[in-house]
């Protein structure tokens, strides 16, 4: 478990220290980048990404900068413009040596939306999702006839407290790339806090339920960790399926909101 969170640890601070110099000729082939889904607050992108090469995808406003790892084996993804409204700029980074990478390509894409919470609807790189997913089926069967979001939130939020736990062996052993894979934590019934978080905001989202994956840290644990904020009612709330899944195996109490501040956020998803 010390390991993940050391990984975890480990990607937030490649991804908010990674040093970019310019390209020697930067493209400015805007080919790479799709903005169809700008109404939804997000970004598509599609890069081939060479096999002996380490690329990264940055997305900037205000100063505040979200970095991504492209990979060859998914050439298609979808990234979220989370930090509201106004200009962003999206770009194509190409490892050099360490953490120092060179800008190959950049663009300026503007966001203007009439809801801020779009965007956390959408599916993105690390909230991965289609309708056609189980996890999806599986949030609209437990749902069914339920007609307010708190029913449907507590539906959810009991299910993967109840059935999902801890893997210990894959807290062990995970890497700085890792991503979650929603079906394969529904149907193995395990997973890191990552895991869970993502695999909540999946479920939700597919129901029309604003959630974000939050990173950062909370007393609850001792290191980096990942929960989820839903929005109920017109506000934010603070969702921990991960600790509320151990503790349940302790029988002890849980709630379905946490007190807010035991939470630090790092990064929002």
């Amino acid at each position: 478990m010390k390991k993940f969170f050391f990984s975890l640890l480990t990607l937030f601070v490649v991804a908010t220290s990674v040093q970019t110099g310019s390209a020697e000729a930067a493209s400015t082939d805007s080919g790479w980048l799709n903005t169809s889904q700008l109404n939804q607050g997000v970004i598509a992108v599609s890069y081939e990404v060479p096999k002996d090469k380490r690329i990264k995808l940055m997305i900037t406003k205000d100063n505040n900068s979200y970095t991504y790892n492209l990979y060859a084996s998914k050439p298609n993804e979808t990234f979220p413009l989370q930090q509201g409204n106004g200009s962003y700029k999206v770009s194509v980074l190409e490892n050099t040596t360490g953490n120092k990478y060179k800008v190959i390509s950049s663009e300026t894409v503007d966001l203007s939306l009439s809801n801020a919470n779009t965007v956390y609807l959408s599916s993105v790189q690390n909230v991965k999702w289609s309708s056609s997913d189980k996890s999806v089926l599986k949030a609209a069967q437990l749902t069914q006839g339920l007609t307010t979001d708190e029913q449907k939130v507590k539906a959810i939020y009991n299910y993967i407290v109840s059935n999902v736990k801890y893997d210990y062996s894959l807290a062990s052993s995970v890497t700085t790339d890792y991503i979650p894979n929603n079906d394969n934590t529904l149907a193995t019934k395990k997973g890191i806090c990552y895991d869970y978080a993502s695999l909540f905001a999946t479920m939700l989202r597919s129901q029309g339920i604003p959630t974000k994956l939050v990173m950062g840290n909370t007393s609850y644990v001792t290191s980096y960790h990942a929960w989820n904020e839903v929005l109920l009612d017109g506000k934010w709330v603070t969702i921990d399926t991960t600790v509320d899944a151990g503790l349940g195996k302790n029988n002890k109490d849980t709630g379905l909101i946490k007190v807010a501040s035991k939470y630090s956020a790092a990064k929002f998803y």
